[in-house]
């Protein structure tokens, strides 16, 4: 299984722990209460710095007329959970996650989130073992090989962002409320607001609660962007 999933994404671990614990979901380490078991959450938030990093200096190189904030959106869009999806599937890592009984039997093995989430954490795992061009090599060859830059995705980072966005101005307090939902319970939509220091400034609607919050904020950006 290592070598096959070494050569899917063409790097070989010295330490082959780091790949371990980058397929190790929470559920798995939780029913092994064991303590050289963890899950890849630690990796995932490293992870996410070291793709948004070369997301930036992606954008940085290629666009060099793009002021600050539409940078900051682009690149939200290039790292979004439904990019690292792709390249998730790309990859077939679905096959290779080591995840708990519960878990498993309602589908994480496809579910998105899980997937983008190890696709950071696999990022980070490289690093750590070999550095920051092979992280990069990485990067670039399996996640922003086929960027469109300035393609709109649905579940891009918008949070995040709105969050750098506005902070450029000094400490401010962001809030998301839900102000409805509708439809039946298998199929229901909801709508949540995003407020500024107490200031409403976006609405946004999805299939989830995640993904209704992304859609607010990016109608927030638009409206500070105009």
């Amino acid at each position: 299984m290592k070598q096959t999933l070494e050569s899917r994404i063409g790097y070989h671990f010295r330490d082959v722990r780091l790949l371990e614990t980058a397929l190790t979901h929470s559920s798995y380490a939780n029913e092994r209460h064991a303590a050289d078991v963890v899950s890849y959450e630690r990796l995932e938030f490293l992870g996410d710095s070291v793709l948004g990093l070369t997301a930036a200096e992606y954008l940085y190189a290629r666009r060099p007329a793009l002021p600050e904030g539409r940078m900051t959106r682009l690149r939200a869009e290039l790292v979004c959970e439904s990019s690292l999806y792709k390249t998730a599937l790309t990859l077939g890592l679905g096959e290779f996650i080591r995840l708990g009984r519960g878990e498993e039997l309602t589908g994480g093995r496809e579910r998105a989130s899980i997937l983008a989430d190890m696709v950071e954490a696999i990022i980070a795992a490289i690093y750590l073992d070999g550095g920051m061009d092979e992280a990069k090599k990485f990067i670039m060859t399996q996640v922003l090989s086929g960027a469109e830059i300035g393609e709109d995705h649905p579940s891009a980072d918008y949070k995040t962002a709105l969050q750098e966005f506005v902070q450029r101005r000094g400490e401010v307090r962001i809030s998301y409320e839900p102000i409805g939902e509708s439809g039946p319970d298998h199929k229901k939509t909801f709508t949540f607001s995003v407020s500024v220091d107490g200031e409403t400034i976006g609405e946004g609607s999805g299939k989830t609660k995640k993904e209704a919050e992304q859609m607010a904020a990016r109608a927030a950006l638009e409206k500070l962007e105009a």
